[in-house]
């Protein structure tokens, strides 16, 4: 940087310059310092255009930078909502999942309970009809039984009395 240079030149020639006698003055070449004053003004504006462009490049990757984090922010927080989504959508599955298992345990018992009485009411029904045939049977045997015993007595005395007249 020049102009620093250029100051540091302004500086020697005071320092160089002579002390007035019983004062805090000192005596400079007008001429001297003039130049040096007139090259630092041509050399400002360069400085000056240079430090303006360093804020404005500045001031562009701050702009950069912000637009860059707010995509990642965004980004981050559609991803987030992606998550809860996907979550959401995984839990209401998961509950989906256990009432259609739970409507099936039910259906199953309903049936199997049903199926248990239709083969009882069956049962019981072939046990009435088996209980009732077999009280028939024994009624029968016992009538059968007993016409077999009166027919059996009756040809007793028919083989009795032919006997009978035999003698």
């Amino acid at each position: 940087m020049e102009i620093f240079t250029l100051l540091d030149e302004l500086e020697d020639v005071l320092e160089r310059s002579r002390n007035l006698p019983f004062s805090a003055k000192t005596i400079v070449d007008k001429d001297e310092i003039l130049d040096l004053i007139k090259e630092i003004r041509l050399k400002l504006p360069d400085e000056l255009k240079q430090a303006k462009w360093v804020k404005e490049e500045r001031q562009r990757i701050l702009v950069e930078a912000q637009k860059e984090a707010d995509g990642i922010v965004k980004e981050a927080e559609n991803r987030i909502i992606a998550m809860i989504d996907e979550h959401e959508i995984t839990r209401k599955a998961y509950d989906q999942k256990a009432q259609i298992i739970e409507t099936a345990n039910e259906m199953s018992r309903e049936i199997s309970k049903g199926t248990k009485e239709y083969a009882d009411n069956i049962l019981d029904g072939a046990e009435s009809v088996v209980t009732n045939t077999l009280q028939k049977l024994e009624k029968n045997m016992e009538d059968a039984i007993n016409l077999l015993q009166i027919s059996m007595e009756d040809t007793i005395k028919t083989i009795q009395n032919s006997r009978k007249e035999l003698k």
